[in-house]
């Protein structure tokens, strides 16, 4: 009988996929290509970079040999929203203010860490989208945008310094959305959060009927993706893992598939 590979996939909320994430990881552990693996979640909501590189030791006890890692969403949040800012700061016990060079600082740490287990075949994604109006001039969606950009440029270099594999989600998602009504992310507020994790949770709607209330086409509330954001990831984490045979590392920029 063959050995199970164990996969990895490491970020926050939107790895996490509980209340108004899709869960893009159970969409890949039941297809049938993937019965060689075991998929392990470690996404944790509200992660920021530094947190996740505070529990990495968690993610090699497990010993995989591909890691995925889907971090960089709430650092932008963080770094756009003082709002933001505070709360995570408090919450996720930062000791100091977030910022774009230490976003680098624990990227590169993260994919060192990894590689240098010697065991892994690792990934950085780009970030999806925050919002959906890529050239929007209405000012936090702006904001998030250019620092969407600013982290994603950092998770590209990284790749090729490290020499671990580029799965260019920001790309794909950003091509679906120059086709499509534009729709802006115009703050960062607490209660339509709770509200669609009322509605997720307790109500049991999909992420897909919270997407429809709410009138977003990739997300369910505009950070969290819904299940066509979500297929958009997990085929280009399929190409990935597909594609890992014998030679680790290299960048490997993935290219969107699903339809």
């Amino acid at each position: 009988m063959a050995t199970s590979v164990t996969v990895a996939c490491v970020g926050s909320s939107s790895t996490a996929g509980k209340g108004q994430a899709f869960n893009w990881i159970v969409e890949l552990a039941r297809r049938p290509q993937n019965r060689r693996f075991t998929f392990r979640n470690f996404g944790i909501g509200g992660d920021l970079s530094f947190n996740v590189l505070e529990r990495l030791p968690q993610v090699l006890d497990y010993r995989p040999k591909i890691v995925v890692v889907a971090i960089g969403n709430n650092d932008v949040l963080a770094l756009a929203s003082p709002k933001a800012r505070r709360f995570f700061r408090i919450v996720k016990r930062l000791p100091h203010t977030p910022s774009a060079a230490w976003f680098r600082e624990n990227l590169a740490a993260i994919a060192r860490g990894l590689k240098d287990s010697g065991r892994a075949t690792v990934a950085l994604c780009s970030l999806p989208p925050i919002g959906e109006d890529p050239d929007s001039a209405q000012p936090f969606q702006h904001e998030l945008n250019r620092r969407s950009g600013q982290l994603n440029a950092m998770i590209h270099d990284i790749a090729q310094e490290e020499s671990v594999a580029y799965i260019a989600l920001n790309e794909a998602m950003s091509a679906q959305l120059s086709t499509s009504p534009h729709r802006a992310l115009t703050s960062f507020r607490f209660f339509p959060l709770y509200r669609d994790a009322f509605r997720t949770l307790a109500l049991r709607k999909t992420p897909d009927q919270v997407a429809s209330l709410n009138g977003w086409r990739l997300h369910s509330d505009g950070i969290h993706l819904n299940s066509r954001g979500g297929m958009i990831l997990a085929d280009l984490v399929q190409t990935f893992i597909d594609g890992v045979g014998g030679e680790p590392g290299g960048v490997m920029p993935i290219k969107h598939t699903h339809m």
